[in-house]
């Protein structure tokens, strides 16, 4: 990523097909082909080679997003070796990244818990675009963990084979998390369900 020094993000759920790969087409469309962010998603049990699941698709193109030709990968330590940033569905999912790879401790997050950082952080200092301000996000995450008070649901749950208003749910909290990291990362943005 444009000499930050921080690598991809990544996206991790369990099967690859509904969560991970939403937010993954969310911020891609979000911080645009400029931002010098590559995202990507894969799962810790996918379904690889499988489409998105249909209604995530669907709703994702009710959103203007096409998943182009995505097929659901299998997390491989290559992969979090080389991220710059884990952001994962449920604080379990978390837990076996870290496990996977213990040096991505300080940079795997749930994506509900690193939008509240985001949240908190306010305006990231520095010009350095988007890839500037997440590696200084991923930086000041230890610092702003301690700050977050409150319950904390960080959990995003699977809708896999579950009723269409579940997975709207869950489109519904992903995209929430995702706009808040956007306002950070590319102040300016603007999202469709604000």
């Amino acid at each position: 990523m444009s000499g930050t020094g921080v690598g991809p993000l990544l996206v991790v759920c369990t099967g690859n097909i509904c969560r991970s790969p939403a937010a993954e087409l969310l911020l891609r469309a979000g911080l645009g082909d400029d931002a010098g962010i590559a995202v990507a998603s894969a799962g810790l049990d996918a379904r690889a080679g499988e489409p998105l699941a249909p209604p995530t698709a669907r709703l994702l193109a009710a959103r203007g997003l096409e998943p182009g030709g995505f097929v659901a990968r299998q997390l491989e330590p290559a992969l979090l070796r080389t991220a710059g940033v884990v952001l994962t569905m449920t604080r379990a999912q978390r837990s076996a990244v870290v496990a996977q790879a213990p040096a991505t401790v300080r940079r795997a997050f749930t994506l509900h818990e690193f939008a509240g950082l985001a949240r908190l952080s306010g305006a990231l200092a520095g010009d350095g675009g988007p890839a500037g301000r997440l590696s200084a996000l991923v930086a000041a995450a230890p610092r702003l963990r301690a700050l977050r008070t409150g319950a904390r649901d960080d959990d995003i749950e699977d809708p896999y084979r579950r009723s269409e208003e579940t997975f709207v749910r869950v489109l519904t909290r992903i995209e929430s998390d995702v706009a808040t990291l956007l306002d950070v990362l590319t102040p300016g943005f603007v999202s469709d369900s604000a």
